[in-house]
């Protein structure tokens, strides 16, 4: 009788330790190329609080059990993940390009990471999801933060919000 031996990283995730984060994690399909033609996502980024930080992207599935959920679970399960980082430039338009692995819906979030620490600050950073939804104290749906990838690139734009007081929203203009 044969055995099956179960990966090593599915063995991590089964209980034997916490997996640490590895930042690496979706960037290597996620990074577009000059002059590729294929299906991408270009994000504009606008209403940051300040240039500080970078700002990172991460690309979904279009379904409520795998937005938002950890990056290595879904790599290992062999789900679609993608992300991007971005070091803030001090001036000018903020836009970023995920490669998408064909047209569809995906669900996107884009974290303003101020301090750099890879982490979502709550007090802090500011948040921004695909379809701008009205943000309250939960995450929104899958489907609230969806956007359509067409078979070439494709242009989204992202308001990034704020904690006020005791919501998140975009922070007004003077």
């Amino acid at each position: 009788m044969r055995h099956a031996i179960a990966p090593l990283s599915l063995l991590l995730l089964a209980g034997a330790g916490p997996v640490q984060p590895d930042a690496s994690l979706g960037k290597a399909e996620a990074a577009c190329r000059p002059n590729e033609a294929g299906p991408a996502l270009l994000v504009g980024i606008t209403g940051l609080k300040d240039r500080k930080g970078l700002v990172r992207a991460e690309l979904y599935p279009d379904n409520d059990s795998d937005f938002l959920a950890d990056d290595a679970v879904l790599i290992n399960a062999h789900k679609m993940f993608r992300r991007v980082d971005l070091v803030l430039p001090a001036s000018g338009p903020v836009t970023l390009c995920l490669r998408v692995p064909g047209p569809g819906r995906y669900s996107l979030s884009v974290l303003h990471d101020r301090n750099r620490n890879l982490k979502w600050d709550k007090l802090s950073d500011g948040l921004g999801f695909g379809g701008n939804p009205k943000l309250g104290w939960s995450k929104p749906t899958a489907a609230a933060a969806s956007v359509l990838v067409g078979a070439g690139p494709t242009r989204t734009q992202i308001v990034m919000t704020y904690l006020s007081g005791l919501k998140y929203r975009p922070l007004e203009r003077k």
